[in-house]
């Protein structure tokens, strides 16, 4: 199973800790139509408390080191180029379930009139004031793409219930949590072994874990998903979810990239309009920067020469109707950089020929094309733009 990769100086910024030690730089503003560079990102971790799918928005709980008192929310928008990553795969904001502790990478917002959070003022560590994230991944996605995992040291198991001790290796530093864990385990927790879903019990029964007591382990490697725990505020975890071996971790990674591709083969792939190239009598020719965080598979299915459909989207990147007032064109040229892309971008030009040009084509604005093959369907009608408030969410949401 190919792993995601992420261009090699974001994992050396990362090895060496600049990510997290700009949290005593001055926060960034993205600028319109530039893919921010990652150096002024702010790291942050917590739990997935609320989600607004629709419009690519929701609330963590962070986890603040030495803050041991209830904080406020931290409201969060993905940038329209903003990444997910959810069990080592590309994801949706749906596809991740309350409670689940999340890694992220946050600016502040590009045009704070128009943000759909709320703009945070002041030096309150539960709810800094960078809200709109580049990038958001689960920890099986973060450990994935540092090409690390959990040693799993000992169990002790109580009836229906236990503690798992583990440790995560982590540079000084860096992202993620790490050091020697006492995460609780039950009959809630999903237990992958190959292609197996067990329990708690099942692994009893085989007498690979105790009914009772505890069991020493030699570093055997795991992957966690970590959620909710009642003795949160002292960054205390429950493991939702168990992969004992990389067979295990292939599966579910593959199971969230086939839900990842079929929701981007209905949603139509994002991209931004760079320049216009302007013909006659309203036809045009659109260079489009296809974002990143897509599978590869999705990016392989732009080829030269195949028809296609543009639709005008807004920056959450919802659509009107697109498959009613999209425009039908012809992809002419593609070109990839050799160089490694910004986080946000594939490093993917298209030149797209449309024969009437639209308003929402302009450059700078969000677009979803579809290539030949993919469905020309519309998306459910609570996804669509249908009045001014669609095009731009208010924060009230969050109030």
């Amino acid at each position: 199973m190919k792993r995601r990769i992420l261009p090699i100086y974001i994992l050396l910024l990362i090895s060496f800790g600049f990510i997290s030690n700009a949290q005593g730089d001055e926060p960034f503003r993205p600028e319109s139509g530039k893919f921010p560079t990652i150096e002024e990102a702010k790291a942050y971790r917590g739990e997935l408390v609320f989600v607004d799918h629709v419009n690519r928005r929701g609330s963590l709980r962070l986890h603040v080191d030495g803050h041991f008192q209830e904080g406020h929310l931290h409201h969060f928008a993905m940038l329209p180029y903003g990444e997910i990553y959810y069990h080592g795969a590309p994801a949706d904001l749906r596809d991740i379930p309350i409670g689940t502790v999340l890694y992220g990478l946050f600016y502040l917002p590009p045009d704070p009139d128009t943000s759909a959070v709320p703009n945070v003022k002041g030096n309150d560590k539960t709810a800094p004031p960078e809200t709109h994230a580049i990038l958001l991944e689960d920890g099986p996605s973060l450990c994935l793409r540092k090409e690390k995992a959990w040693k799993l040291k000992e169990v002790n198991i109580n009836g229906s219930e236990g503690l798992l001790v583990a440790s995560l290796d982590r540079e000084d530093g860096g992202e993620g949590l790490g050091g020697e864990h006492q995460l609780t385990i039950d009959a809630s927790t999903r237990i992958w072994r190959g292609r197996e879903l067990l329990g708690l019990d099942d692994l009893i029964s085989e007498d690979l874990w105790p009914a009772s007591g505890k069991k020493e382990f030699d570093g055997q490697e795991i992957q966690l998903a970590l959620t909710w725990h009642p003795r949160y505020l002292y960054q205390q975890f429950h493991i939702s979810d168990l992969w004992l071996d990389e067979a295990a971790m292939n599966v579910a990674i593959e199971r969230q990239r086939q839900r990842h591709i079929r929701h981007i083969h209905t949603r139509w792939m994002p991209a931004r309009v760079d320049t216009i190239q302007y013909g006659e009598f309203g036809q045009a020719t659109i260079t489009a920067t296809l974002f990143g965080g897509m599978d590869d598979s999705l990016y392989a299915e732009f080829k030269s020469g195949n028809g296609g459909k543009m639709a005008a989207a807004e920056n959450t990147l919802r659509t009107w109707w697109p498959d009613h007032d999209g425009m039908d064109g012809r992809i002419i040229s593609i070109e990839k950089t050799e160089d490694k892309p910004q986080l946000g971008s594939s490093g993917i030009q298209i030149q797209f020929e449309v024969s009437l040009i639209l308003e929402g084509f302009r450059p700078g604005r969000i677009v979803r094309i579809r290539t030949q093959g993919w469905p020309n369907v519309k998306p459910p009608v609570e996804e669509r733009v249908r009045s001014f408030e669609d095009r731009w969410p208010s924060p009230d949401i969050f109030n």
